[in-house]
């Protein structure tokens, strides 16, 4: 996920809190202790949890010489990027080779170049502004860019009981909406969009918070590449909730309740990939058809189409590796 840093220097207390209640990454200040009594979030400070030229190093871009500085601390250490005429041409030239640079943005337009600059875009942006408004508008800006995972439909095979194991329910802080649910899968290589319990149904209300993500063993795919195992989610870690049109968004997982339960084993293809997915067998649980809706795996047959995506097989900690490596 890209980042947004709020630069608040001179102090300026009404800038801080908007950056802290619009979910900002990181405030910039002379004095860490002043944005810690309002709240708690990364500064940038010499008191900071970042210290300039230690862990993290502002950087002029005004000549060759500059920007070569630049390209070499950003081996080594993220690079805020101060291009003061707003030429995207040095910019371009750090991130084709460092992928840590941040660039200083004023206006949400200055933050939309810079996050898509050789597509890929800046790991992030300090704000510099005066309007909390601009805060606010930046930061949904930035939350919101670069992550896409384009779905595809996967054709149902096979549905077959699966015996009795552990589930997961991923409970997180956030309401999601009809169409969005989680990319969960058997493998790394493939993954079955899972929607988020937001039906009403005769049996249990409606659980927007909630996916019922599928086998404690399985993995959930996240949006910097990354994926983890069910069993290993807690409170307070960061999932992805996509969404049917490949949207996506972090939220925050407040509770894991895995109980055991009746399975189904589901099995599907993709232009001669396979993928399967091991979800409770109950009728609250679905999986999302390409026009976004909902349908239940009790309703589930050979033939129907359900959106999810492929990715690379092989991970160590949840990072894709480069080996040999058969999953089935």
């Amino acid at each position: 996920m890209k980042q947004i840093l709020v630069d608040v220097r001179p102090w300026n207390k009404e800038l801080a809190i908007t950056a802290l209640e619009s979910g900002a990454d990181g405030i910039v200040t002379d004095a860490a202790d002043r944005v810690r009594e309002l709240g708690r979030i990364t500064t940038i400070a010499p008191d900071g949890d970042l210290i300039p030229g230690k862990d993290i190093i502002e950087i002029t871009i005004s000549s060759t010489e500059d920007q070569e500085k630049a390209m070499e601390t950003a081996r080594r250490m993220p690079v805020i990027v101060h291009t003061p005429d707003w030429t995207v041409i040095p910019l371009e030239n750090l991130v084709a080779v460092a992928d840590s640079i941040i660039a200083v943005v004023k206006t949400v337009q200055e933050a939309e170049l810079a996050l898509g600059i050789l597509e890929k875009g800046v790991a992030g942006v300090m704000l510099q502004t005066d309007d909390p408004a601009v805060i606010r508008e930046v930061t949904k800006v930035v939350q919101g860019h670069g992550c896409r995972q384009e779905l595809i439909p996967l054709t149902i095979t096979a549905i077959s009981p699966a015996g009795m194991g552990d589930r997961v329910c991923v409970d997180t802080c956030s309401l999601m909406t009809d169409g969005e649910g989680m990319l969960v899968g058997n493998t790394s290589s493939g993954f079955f969009l899972v929607h988020a319990e937001t039906l009403e149904n005769p049996y249990v209300a409606p659980r927007p918070f909630r996916v019922n993500a599928g086998a404690v063993h399985a993995y959930l795919k996240l949006a910097d590449g990354r994926t983890a195992y069910l069993a290993d989610l807690k409170a307070g870690d960061r999932v992805m909730v996509n969404g049917a049109k490949g949207s996506c968004r972090e939220a925050t997982v407040g509770r894991v309740k895995i109980e055991q339960r009746p399975l189904l084993l589901i099995d599907a293809e993709h232009q001669g990939s396979v993928v399967s997915i091991i979800l409770q067998n109950a009728e609250t649980i679905r999986l999302a058809k390409p026009d976004g809706t909902a349908i239940s795996v009790a309703a589930l047959n050979p033939g129907d189409i359900v959106l999810g995506a492929l990715d690379t097989a092989g991970r160590h900690f949840g990072m894709a590796v480069t080996e040999t490596i058969l999953e089935k």
